[in-house]
């Protein structure tokens, strides 16, 4: 394969704790041998009076202020300072002004040639002009228009402007790929994907349950992930909670996290119920070895409806059963997955799954083997090649 430069345009901070997609592709694709220019989150979603957005909105001036700074060999990170007021339209081409120029004399300082574009970003064609870039991958990984905050109708005018204009487009779930084959029909469904290494470590014989999780009675039902409230469903974690009482209801993550509305007054006020905050990412695996049945208790909405959760192939990863609620990205996976379609289903899958009633542990980790960072982006990879005159 061949080793072209690539700006890659996310919509995650790189030093947000949280790796999703991103980031950990930047990282592939730089093992890889591209020379990756990652740029931070262009701020999509309008920010709220939060101090967490406004303590983002400091960093990012202060961030603003620096040259690309390198972060691993072939990686470099930049952060440019742009206005999240993206409705209004002399805030994009002021926007637009700011980005393109810096991109210019980024990619000339670091010698970016002929790179190509790698974009999450629903909104690239009002930053940039894509004629400049001799490869446009389109990757699209969430419904972005559905997360609160953002200003739908542009999204949707741009993101079909985006679309028709990339080369390829891979996407994460099946309802991705059929609402977006209509603007293009080069379009390839990858699912989301683990570092299989990485969350395969709870198996191992030397990992150490956490001491905060190993002090709580077992058994222990987990969540981990950020606990925003259009995407979790706290009534469904409570319901859980207080049905069995002699469960611990575990929740590791951020609550809020891009979603600064959340109300989290259903997950406090239960002495089983417990809210451990966020852990280091390296810290995962092992919190993961304590846990007896991990869950996805997602709300069945537009956003969710499109999502194929990262959470699940690292679960699977590190060896945990999984009960989910019956998300459309999972159903060809229903033999490593337990569903249910209400609560009371939900938490009856939990009880067969605690009794004994799981998939093979043997199943589980074959289906995190075949899908890993490195497997799936040598298959885009090999793809884009297809695409090259």
């Amino acid at each position: 394969m061949s080793s072209n430069d690539i700006i890659l345009l996310s919509t995650a901070d790189w030093d947000n704790p949280f790796w999703t997609n991103k980031q950990h592709v930047a990282v592939e694709l730089a093992r890889m041998g591209h020379r990756v220019l990652y740029i931070d989150s262009l701020g999509l979603r309008r920010p709220s009076a939060s101090a967490r957005d406004v303590k983002r909105i400091v960093r990012r001036l202060l961030k603003a202020a620096r040259a690309p700074r390198k972060v691993s060999e072939n990686l470099w990170v930049w952060s440019p300072i742009v206005l999240p007021w993206h409705k209004h339209p002399v805030v994009r081409r002021l926007n637009r002004a700011l980005l393109s120029a810096g991109l210019w004399v980024w990619s000339s300082v670091l010698n970016l040639k002929q790179p190509w574009l790698w974009t999450y970003n629903p909104l690239t064609t009002e930053f940039f002009d894509l004629a400049r870039f001799s490869c446009r991958i389109y990757h699209c990984v969430d419904e972005i228009k559905a997360q609160p905050g953002m200003p739908v109708e542009l999204l949707e005018a741009s993101e079909k402007e985006l679309v028709q204009q990339s080369d390829i487009v891979f996407t994460t779930s099946p309802k991705l790929t059929e609402t977006r084959i209509h603007w293009n029909d080069n379009i390839h469904f990858f699912p989301n994907v683990a570092d299989y290494h990485h969350f395969n470590c709870a198996l191992d014989s030397d990992t150490v349950i956490p001491a905060d999780l190993d002090a709580l009675p077992q058994p222990r039902i987990g969540f981990i992930g950020a606990l925003s409230g259009y995407k979790v469903d706290f009534k469904l974690i409570r319901q859980i909670a207080e049905t069995h009482p002699d469960w611990s209801v575990v929740l590791i993550g951020e609550v809020g996290e891009g979603d600064p509305w959340t109300d989290s007054a259903l997950l406090v006020g239960l002495d089983n119920l417990y809210l451990l905050g966020p852990r280091e990412y390296r810290e995962l695996p092992s919190y993961l070895k304590g846990i007896d049945v991990a869950t996805l208790p997602n709300h069945i909405n537009e956003y969710t409806d499109a999502m194929f959760p990262m959470k699940f192939p690292e679960y699977l990863a590190a060896g945990c059963p999984v009960v989910s609620v019956d998300l459309k990205a999972l159903r060809d996976f229903s033999h490593v997955v337990e569903t249910a379609r209400t609560p009371e289903g939900f938490i009856a899958a939990i009880e067969q799954t605690l009794a004994g009633d799981a998939s093979p542990l043997k199943e589980r980790l074959n289906v995190a083997r075949e899908h890993t960072y490195k497997i799936r982006t040598k298959r885009m990879l090999g793809l884009i090649e297809g695409e090259q005159p």
